[in-house]
């Protein structure tokens, strides 16, 4: 049987408001209020997915953490990865046995969804997180540097309306040449985004760091394996809640330290989604990403002589000109190219996946319909 919820969304005025609290301590704002407010149902009640494992769900009301499934009608009308709940996600959930048990009713609408292509040949989206503010996007500064990289993590917040913040860890193992070197390289993204420079060893930009964090607001971690997420979210909390791997001395990478996506409260009130390492980053459907994180190159590509120049071969391009003459930089410029050529294919696979995927259930449907016409045919 459901559990009695009057206590946790309708009931008496002193209930709801305690309960909104408790919500609000979870991110819970305005936005969300108004949005949401078309799903409310009496018999619901509203709860955020702070924990995704592979065929179930862990879900807060802000008060405690419940073991949750989706319902029946919620999985029949499931028809795409991105229709299942994702770490960070509000929905609509139904409580039974003394609130032990939540069911999955409904996904409120999404502020912003962290996502990428699927790992490996396959083509279609791989929801990581949803309704982030931030991302905290972590580029070491040992041999795992790589600007490139970090413009596609760039590519991705900004594809998804999560504001980057940078953050460049390990700086106790940079000299006074090696730090000057790679903050200068690093001059463009800083003069756009907030950027610390920290150290888990000595100390370096922590303080300055949780100063940036906000109460009340949703924070991730984006950054390749063992470039020190885990260890920065251990010392943001204050104890050693989560293991740390040790990295490799050969390459300097890390093995994953973080398993599984889960939401994290601090006591400051700063909200963190950890997420597992992504070693592949693929990236498709990112019109904007690319437009905000290679803004530079879109000045100058509006200047073009032909509206839809590639900035490869095309005479009177810009864009190629600002290149050679070192406006702008060589190797940005075929990271642009790079990352937009690999979205134009992502995305043109996905299209014609999704486009057989519609006509197999179309093709499905009316083989069923023929199967029920014949032995309606033989009952008569």
């Amino acid at each position: 049987m459901p559990s009695n919820q009057t206590d946790r969304s309708k009931g008496n005025p002193s209930a709801n408001n305690s309960y909104e609290i408790l919500l609000e301590k979870l991110g819970y704002d305005e936005w969300f209020r108004d949005h949401g407010r078309e799903f409310s149902q009496e018999d619901f009640s509203t709860a955020r997915v702070v924990e995704v494992n592979k065929q179930n769900y862990n879900v807060s009301s802000g008060r405690d953490e419940v073991y949750a499934e989706l319902s029946g009608k919620f999985l029949f009308s499931i028809e795409n990865s991105l229709d299942y709940p994702t770490v960070g996600d509000w929905v609509m959930v139904q409580y039974f046995d003394d609130d032990s048990l939540a069911i999955i009713h409904k996904v409120l609408p999404r502020k912003s969804v962290l996502k990428r292509k699927d790992p490996g040949k396959k083509v279609a989206f791989q929801l990581i997180a949803a309704n982030i503010d931030y991302a905290l996007i972590m580029q070491s500064a040992d041999a795992d540097f790589n600007v490139n990289r970090l413009e596609r993590y760039l590519v991705m917040a900004n594809e998804s309306g999560i504001r980057p913040i940078l953050v460049l860890s390990k700086t106790d193992l940079l000299s006074d040449t090696e730090r000057t070197d790679i903050l200068d390289r690093l001059k463009s993204y800083i003069d756009t985004y907030a950027c610390f420079p920290i150290s888990n060893v000595t100390g370096e930009g922590i303080e300055a760091l949780k100063n940036e964090l906000q109460s009340g607001k949703t924070y991730c971690l984006l950054g390749s394996s063992g470039v020190g997420k885990t260890t920065l979210l251990n010392t943001l909390l204050g104890e050693l809640r989560f293991t740390v791997h040790e990295v490799r001395e050969k390459d300097g990478r890390g093995r994953h330290a973080t398993t599984r996506r889960q939401l994290i409260r601090l006591e400051s009130g700063g909200i963190f989604i950890d997420t597992p390492g992504m070693r592949e980053l693929g990236n498709f459907a990112v019109d904007t990403g690319l437009e905000e994180t290679f803004d530079d190159i879109l000045f100058y590509g509006d200047q073009c002589r032909f509206k839809d120049c590639t900035h490869i071969h095309e005479p009177g391009c810009v864009v190629k000109d600002a290149v050679e003459r070192g406006i702008i930089n060589e190797k940005r410029y075929h990271n642009y190219l790079k990352i937009q050529k690999e979205a134009a294919f992502y995305e043109m696979s996905y299209v014609e996946k999704r486009k057989k995927e519609k006509e197999f259930s179309k093709i499905l449907k009316n083989y069923k319909k023929s199967i029920r016409k014949s032995g309606k045919d033989r009952n008569t």
